[in-house]
């Protein structure tokens, strides 16, 4: 495989890049550094691979990259660029998501025109379900997203449809059921909930608590966008949760059982555009990639925990 991974440098990209060097692949990794979260905390995330024999970085935007010269050569492309976040992509910096989401990934399906690659496996979010579909969420359901985050996620996954239909790109699109584990962005839940912990500050409970995550370890999730890669139907669109629903509320019990610390909660109103509940139906992801998680929540979240305390690796 020689693979060009977009936002290499980020929480799942860096990971990805991780593995498919594992297995021999070249890599190019394409990453812009956006000031969403600091530059530093992505530097980290490719500590492992400076040097690493079969990795190349460029940092550019999509928009400013040469991607014909990227592209040559390449087998398989992996595109994770895009701007995070669900809360702060209301308002003014609606045009920051639409720049990066949508516009970014036209961009790169039209250099991938007429090029002899053999998958585009583009990452998208369950946020495109939005609120009215029935759980478990399917595949086949009519995504009406609740946040323009989530609407940029989805006219991304369109795109990548119409180019599969009218152009013949083998794009498959994987909606990512809330992803976690060492490296998660600091403005994702868990991470900020065991730094609240670790310092003694409040952990922020928005709402009443009683909303559910199904929740992905992003070694999980990394299986399953290589696994696309090798098997994903060009074309088809694939839910990748980890089968570990549960209630935020249980979710404070579970950290305080995990770090050994007491927990201040600290309730705030619930904030728009976040999902009242996300399930993943991953049936279609289990007979067509062989997709299975293998980490529980406490061992995921223990892993996390682990990294992010003094002395991890």
């Amino acid at each position: 495989m020689n693979a060009l991974v977009t936002g290499a440098a980020g929480f799942i990209g860096s990971h990805l890049v991780e593995r498919l060097i594992e297995t021999g692949a070249t890599v190019t990794g394409i990453d812009s550094f956006t000031d969403y979260y600091p530059r530093e905390l992505k530097a980290r995330n490719l500590a492992r691979l400076r040097g690493a024999a079969g990795f190349t970085l460029v940092e550019s935007s999509l928009a400013d990259a040469d991607l014909s010269t990227l592209l040559d050569g390449i087998t398989h492309v992996f595109h994770l660029a895009a701007q995070a976040g669900v809360r702060k992509s209301w308002g003014r910096d609606f045009h920051v998501y639409t720049v990066n989401n949508v516009e970014a990934t036209q961009i790169l399906l039209e250099a991938c025109v007429g090029m002899p690659i053999e998958r585009l496996v583009y990452a998208s979010s369950s946020s495109v379900y939005g609120d009215e579909v029935p759980l478990p969420m399917r595949e086949d359901v009519c995504p009406q997203p609740v946040s323009p985050y989530g609407v940029t996620k989805l006219a991304a996954e369109q795109l990548c449809h119409l180019y599969h239909v009218n152009h013949g790109v083998p794009a498959v699109s994987l909606r990512y059921f809330t992803v976690y584990g060492p490296r998660q962005r600091p403005d994702m839940g868990f991470s900020r909930f065991l730094h609240a912990v670790v310092r003694g500050d409040a952990v922020p409970q928005f709402g009443d608590g009683k909303q559910t995550r199904d929740f992905t370890f992003v070694a999980d999730a990394v299986a399953a966008t290589v696994a696309a890669a090798a098997r994903g139907k060009p074309g088809a669109v694939y839910n990748i949760g980890g089968g570990s629903r549960i209630e935020l509320l249980d979710v404070f019990e579970l950290i305080r059982r995990i770090t050994g610390r007491p927990l201040r909660v600290e309730q705030i109103e619930a904030q728009r555009g976040d999902m009242r509940n996300t399930y993943a139906d991953t049936t279609r992801a289990r007979a067509e990639l062989a997709f299975a998680p293998t980490v529980t929540l406490e061992e995921g979240l223990r892993a996390q925990y682990d990294w992010m305390t003094p002395g991890h690796d």
